[in-house]
This record gives C-alpha cells, structure tokens and sequence, in this order.
C-alpha cells in the first residue's frame, strides 16, 4: 500500500515513527551524505545563469538535503527545480519564505495575500485556514514543500523594525487562533509549516539580518507572552519550528550566543521543556546576527550541536559538512542524535510523498498560480480585515450626489481608491498633497477643501512594507490636524500605528485598511459606499485612544 493511502494527517508523529522506506534510504547514505540532509542551499533565478549553474555544483558536489527558494520567476523556478532534482540521490526538500504566499518572494508573477497583521483584524478564521489550503496548493504547483510561516511572533514593539506587520498582532490569544488556521490549512494541503521566530521575536529593536537583538526579560515573561503562541501550537500538532537568532541571557547566560545555535534553547527548552518533536530548523545562518560572533563554520557546527534538523542557508555548506562530521569523530556531536535527525527529515520527505517524486510540468504555470479563485479569496480576507473606528455614522449619510473632496497624501497621483471613488461621485474634487506645497498654498487647500459638505482623506503608505511611520512635513501634518474634523471620513492604507504619529483621530470616521495593495484599496472602498459591512477588529493596540480589539 502507498504511503499516501495511511494515516497521514499527524505528521508529527509520522517523522517519529519508524519507515522501511526510510531506513533502505539511510542504510544507503555515506557518514557525509547523511549530515548533508540536514542543509538548506539557497536558490535564486533572477541572479543569471551562472549562478543557478554554480548552486547545481554544491549539490551535486555535496548531495545536500534541499533548497531555501528566493526571488525569480515561477517558470525559471520550476525548471531550476527540475534540473536540481535530477541531480540528487535522495529528492530534495524545497523550503521558501512565504509568509503572504508565493508573491512574498516572486510579486509581479504570483499571487500576495493579506500581511499578517491585516489578518489579524480578521474576525472569521475559516477564510485564513482557506488561504493555508491555497498557499498549499500553490506551493504543490511550484514543486515546493516547506513553508516559513506563520509568523507567531506577538508584535508588542510598535517600534519593531523586522516583524512588526508580519505579525497577527499583539494579543497572544489572537496570534494563536489566526497561525493555527493558517497552520492547519497548509499542513491539510499537504506542506510542511514551521512557526517563527522561537522563543519569539516581537518586543525586539534590532534586526536580526544585521545584527544580534538582545531579551533581557525574566523566565516568566517569557513564559507568558513570548513563548506562549509556541506552547500552545506545539501542543495543537506544529509541524515544523524555526528559531531566531536573539541574544536572550535568561536562557543562555553564553556571551553573544543566539538561541539559534544554542542547545539550552533548541534541546533543553524547545525539544524537553516544551515538549516538541517536530522538525526544528535555523534563520538563515548567513545573517550576521549569527555569524558575527561565531565565525568561520563554528556556527554551524554549533547548530547540530544544539539540537536542529536543518540548517537554512550555511555560509559554505561544504565546510559546515566537514566540520560537523570532524565535531561527531570527536564525541563533540552524538552519533545517535545526529541519525535520528537525519532519519526525521527523510521521514518529512516520505511523508511528503517525495518516495514517488515527479518533476513539475510547467505547461499552464502561470495560469495555474493566478487563478480567479485565488484572486477572489485574496479580496474576501482583504474586504474581512477592514476596520471602522470611531464611529460609521458618517459611512452612513455618506452620499455619492454631495459635493465631494477628495484628498489624497502619500502619492504623486490617484491610485485605485482614488479612481473607483471618482468613478461613483457626482461632483468632486481632487487634491493630491505632495509635501511641496508653499505655506500660502496649503492655506489656500485647506480653504477650498473645507468648502464641500463631505471629505474623504485618504492616507497612504506606498512603501512594500508599510512601517510604523510616515515622514510628513509639520505642515502636511497640520493640514492633515485642521482637516480631520467631523465632515471627514479619513481612509488610511497604511500600518495601524501611523495612527499614533498622524492627527487623524478627530476624524468622523476612520477606516482602516493596514495596508496600501489594490486588494485593501478596493475593500475600504466597498466599505466606504456601504456595499460591505466592516466586520474588521483592530489587530494591535496602537494606543490609549485605539486599542486592539476596537472596531464598529
């Protein structure tokens, strides 16, 4: 009987049970081959030919266990992906970043869902077990097997400059619902999920790409904030774990060691503390918050050491190779501990099928990755996630016959917002606030806007990930004080806690849209002419006046 024909739904349990399939392909490995399951090679198809020629090298060359996939174009990815597999003994796990589905990494070509923290605002979780099962279907299309996501992180840094709207939000109750849904629905499709980033990355100031954050909280604060989403999920059947590379001397008083190669953290904590035996797997051991103090291949010798499966990413995965099997000759890593890992990973690959593997047809790819369903689900959490705050009395008398203006700030011309509006209103004006304005000129709008019964302020943030601050001259931000009064609607298509450094809060109403894509514009749009109902809840607490939970 094929393995697809079992019970396969708890794969955690699977990766721990014995497989004849697994074993043969073990008892088949050299001593090298078997410590290069557990490393990830970066892939790009957007670097030219020369490189996806010299990463096919390394893993002839090396046999590695699989691939971490990053920007290029679905068609060139299937094909490198092909040409890969042919080129290994054991089929290769293909793991990607794609924590908002494929257009994380490949935009122009693939379809993005909601940032995490847009749907965190969302209140019915079914529509993000959906988007799980169609990430998952993407992935499957793709040939690709392992996704770094959800974020579990509780963002309760607004000033967080790497997590923030990749996070649900900042109440842990909610994080844990949203991943779960998220989680389920790609583990039910048939990938693997790993949570992100252990023992939890969002009270931190640093990124760790360039640097090495430090937690200087307590035990129980960790216990009760940061780590709880990993507990909880843990217990609910995660799959798969990724831990950061933070500084935290609660739990490992080392000098400079970062919990990703930490055994204090990975065994101690994660595997006997908390109980988890599914797969665990590093950041990517090539950002400097791991390799700056730990150097030349050390890291990921200590790695292993500490109790991981997969290394994501090692600086020179040939070293690492040589180091680690030199580390297990000396007795520094177990033997024992280091084939029941390997033997975890090939079960994840059985369990993903990869015993039968076939190579992707790239007939009707495109198509096939842009489907009207998915584009429909995309605009059913982006029209689920939108926020009324204050007060909808205004969306209410809202009336496309009034004269109307319309002021945009943030953009050089109308975006969508801007164009489905004009298209329904009757008479109105158009104001687009560049920040270059003259005194006397914004004195001059202010006075022309001021004269129509009804206001729509529109507020963008055009940057791909929208921070927790937009720069505005002191006199764009007092046009926006003096306009921001009870015949405006102020629509913001930026991160909820713009609205701590932005006086908006005198507005009638505010409609929250977390996020500047086409998808949010039209969603705040159908909310603003009455065609939705807003169902959002805001995700985050953003101060004394908006905090998490508020909506209409």
């Amino acid at each position: 009987m094929s393995v697809w024909g079992q019970e396969k739904s708890n794969f955690v349990q699977f990766i721990n049970d014995q497989h004849h399939w697994v074993d043969s392909v073990f008892q088949n490995l050299t001593p090298k081959e078997r410590i290069a399951q557990l490393f990830l090679v970066r892939a790009h198809t957007n670097l030219g030919q020369r490189y996806i020629d010299s990463v096919a090298q390394v893993i002839k060359q090396e046999q590695l266990g699989g691939l971490v996939v990053f920007q290029g174009g679905p068609v060139r990815h299937a094909q490198m992906l092909n040409q890969y597999q042919k080129l290994v003994k054991i089929p290769l796990l293909v793991t990607f970043d794609g924590e908002w589905g494929l257009g994380m990494r490949l935009p122009d070509s693939t379809v993005s869902f909601p940032y995490q923290m847009t749907l965190g605002a969302i209140q019915n979780e079914m529509l993000i077990y959906e988007m799980g099962r169609q990430v998952a279907r993407d992935f499957q299309r793709i040939g690709m097997h392992f996704n770094f996501a959800p974020v579990v992180d509780i963002n309760n840094n607004p000033k967080n400059p790497v997590i923030n709207f990749r996070s649900f939000g900042d109440n842990k109750y909610n994080v844990v619902r949203k991943a779960k849904a998220y989680m389920d629905g790609m583990v039910d499709g048939r990938i693997i999920a790993s949570l992100k980033h252990f023992p939890g990355h969002g009270d931190t100031d640093v990124d760790s790409h360039h640097d090495l954050p430090q937690l200087k909280f307590s035990k129980e604060h960790l216990d009760s904030l940061e780590i709880f989403p990993f507990r909880e999920l843990i217990q609910q059947g995660a799959p798969a774990i990724m831990v950061a590379h933070m500084n935290i001397p609660v739990l490992d008083a080392t000098p400079n060691i970062p919990s990703s190669i930490s055994r204090k953290v990975v065994t101690d904590l994660l595997r006997k503390e908390l109980g988890f035996k599914g797969l665990t797997v590093t950041d990517a051991m090539d950002m400097k918050g791991v390799k700056k103090f730990f150097p030349n291949g050390e890291a990921d010798v200590m790695a292993i050491e500490a109790g991981h499966d997969l290394l994501e990413i090692s600086e020179n995965s040939a070293r690492a190779i040589s180091l680690v099997e030199k580390a297990v000759k000396s007795g520094r890593v177990k033997q024992t501990e280091l084939d029941q890992r390997v033997k975890r990973v090939l079960a994840a690959k059985y369990w993903l099928g990869l015993n039968q593997y076939r190579p992707v047809n790239t007939v009707n790819l495109v198509n096939d990755l842009n489907t009207p369903a998915s584009k429909s689900l995309v605009q059913r959490l982006a029209d689920a996630a939108v926020t009324v705050l204050k007060s909808d009395r205004r969306i209410r008398s809202f009336d496309k016959r009034d004269e109307t203006a319309v002021v945009s700030i943030g953009i050089n011309q109308p975006q969508d917002f801007e164009k489905g509006l004009a298209v329904q209103l009757n008479n109105k004006k158009e104001f687009v606030i560049t920040g270059k304005e003259t005194t006397d000129e914004m004195k001059e709008l202010l006075k022309e806007v001021r004269r129509s019964p009804q206001i729509v302020l529109a507020i963008h943030d055009n940057r791909t990930r929208p921070g927790s601050e937009i720069k505005v001259n002191e006199q764009v931000r007092e046009f926006i004080d003096r306009l921001a009064g009870r015949r405006t609607i102020t629509v913001m298509f930026t991160n909820p806690y713009v609205m701590d450094s932005l006086p908006v809060e005198r507005s009638n109403s505010i409609i929250m849209a977390y996020q500047n894509d086409p998808f949010m514009q039209k969603a705040a749009l159908k909310v603003l002419l009455g065609q939705v109902q807003a169902e959002g809840k805001l995700s985050v607490t953003v101060n004394k006046r908006f905090a998490y939970g508020d909506g209409i």
